[in-house]
């Protein structure tokens, strides 16, 4: 126990991956290595920078006295001059040369930048992983039949399989969400207090062909093809706003899939996975409660809440720098990605051990069957000489009386009221006849065939080991 609050993200949810990312060390070793890459890039263009000094900087990118930049912090108030001064601390040949011609955002927002591309690039891997989960249920569930809800209210039959086809879709929207926004991020460079490079013009005398050259050689060093073409002194913050956008987008799809899924257990229809030793309730102890479907909603909740930040504060920067975006971002942009790492993993591990009660669900069919089939049981006696209007009203009677029935505990005896109207031209065994499910869940098997085959390209090479939660 820790006697000082924590985040539930970084204590319960988020994967040690994510953790990592976001950490101050790495934050703090990409500014380093930042550093570096600048030194190198202006010494190459023909800077007074050695060799020496270059090597000394790249071998104390790891080993950060964290004791000495909180002190010196405490004594200038600037967290990356503190950084700054530590660096020089540790490779002291260099430490006339450490951020030459650059400003803060040059460490700042070009670190976010590789941290952000780092983090969309691992949650999109997690949502493979989901929709090959997802890929492998369908197939298996592909051709059972179940009930199709529309309102809520019993429809015409679907299977299984088909169902977990719209969630896998949901997720495929998101892949794309998220590879729009890998597509479009861009580097910042090193562009100076308001984005005119004016400190490389002199420094570089003016050259502006070795201004851009030093922004692609820093930019290529972090695997970024190209910077923003105009900048003021950060990225813009819109960039912001399309990450939790697809962030979001990956909330919505685990919620509406985590939210069917608890409906479908209330039902008894499908339940996600439960321990051997797992506890339901701490009163109730029969109690078998949806609560990984039900945290990924609440997560969920959270995630689609905080890509409202982005926006925000996108729409409130002033001209080329307000810092009003900082203490927002600090918390709203580590917090998306930590939260949507965290929804992700239980999704992972709802849907690679989701139970399907076969028994339930045939029993469900049964009960409804009479009701869904009786536009084919009416097109049958409509073949056989009967009037399609007076067979209509017939079935709409019947039906009324059999569902009062119904409503009071009774079974259903629909068929056997139809049997009883002589105008209705087929007895009780000839429409039973009729009611194979299999004849009613259309091109389902087909349609589960086709997307998967769509979708099996996109998942090769996927590890899929179920991820370990605290429960």
């Amino acid at each position: 126990m820790t006697s000082q609050y924590e985040s539930p993200l970084s204590s319960r949810y988020a994967s040690e991956y994510m953790l990592k990312l976001f950490s101050a060390d790495t934050r703090s070793v990409t500014w380093r290595k930042l550093w570096v890459s600048l030194a190198k890039a202006e010494k190459a263009l023909g800077l007074p920078i050695t060799e020496e000094q270059t090597a000394e900087m790249e071998a104390h990118t790891d080993d950060i006295d964290y004791n000495c930049i909180r002190a010196r912090e405490k004594e200038v108030r600037h967290d990356v001059m503190a950084h700054i001064y530590a660096f020089g601390k540790a490779a002291p040949s260099a430490a006339g040369i450490i951020h030459l011609g650059a400003t803060s955002c040059y460490v700042t927002d070009n670190s976010d930048l590789i941290i952000y591309r780092d983090g969309l690039k691992y949650l999109r891997g997690e949502v493979l992983k989901v929709i090959a989960n997802l890929a492998d249920f369908a197939e298996k569930y592909k051709a059972l039949p179940t009930l199709g809800y529309t309102h809520y209210q019993p429809a015409q039959l679907v299977t299984v399989g088909k169902r977990a086809t719209l969630w896998m879709q949901d997720f495929l929207t998101d892949v794309e969400e998220i590879d729009f926004a890998l597509q479009n991020i861009k580097f910042l460079g090193c562009r100076g207090t308001t984005g005119t490079e004016a400190s490389f013009m002199d420094l570089f005398s003016g050259n502006t062909a070795k201004i851009d050259e030093m922004n692609r050689l820093i930019a290529a060093d972090f695997g970024f093809e190209s910077c923003f073409a105009v900048s003021g002194q950060t990225y813009p913050r819109k960039v912001d706003s399309r990450i939790l956008n697809a962030l979001s987008s990956v909330a919505q799809s685990c919620y509406r899939m985590a939210n069917d899924i608890r409906l479908l257990q209330h039902d008894r229809q499908v339940e996600e996975p439960f321990e051997k030793n797992q506890i339901g309730s701490s009163a109730m102890a029969y109690k078998r409660n949806p609560m990984r479907s039900e945290r990924i909603c609440s997560l969920a909740r959270y995630l689609m809440a905080d890509a409202a930040n982005a926006p925000m504060t996108a729409s409130t920067q002033w001209f080329e720098r307000t810092l009003d975006d900082s203490a927002n971002r600090r918390i709203s942009m580590p917090e998306g990605f930590l939260c949507a790492d965290a929804v992700l993993r239980l999704a992972q591990n709802v849907t690679d051990g989701l139970h399907v009660n076969e028994k339930v669900i045939e029993k469900s069919v049964k009960e409804y069957l009479p009701f869904i089939a009786t536009e084919n049981l009416m097109m049958e006696a409509v073949k056989r000489g009967g009037d399609r209007q007076a067979l209509h009203e017939i079935i709409r009677k019947c039906s009324m009386e059999a569902t009062a029935k119904m409503k009071n505990g009774e079974e259903c005896d629909l068929l056997s009221r139809l049997a009883s109207e002589k105008e209705f031209c087929l007895d009780e065994a000839e429409m039973n006849a009729l009611l194979e499910p299999k004849l009613y869940i259309g091109r389902c098997v087909e349609q589960v065939e086709n997307f998967i085959s769509k979708v099996k390209p996109m998942l090769s090479g996927i590890e899929r080991n179920s991820a370990e939660i605290n429960l």
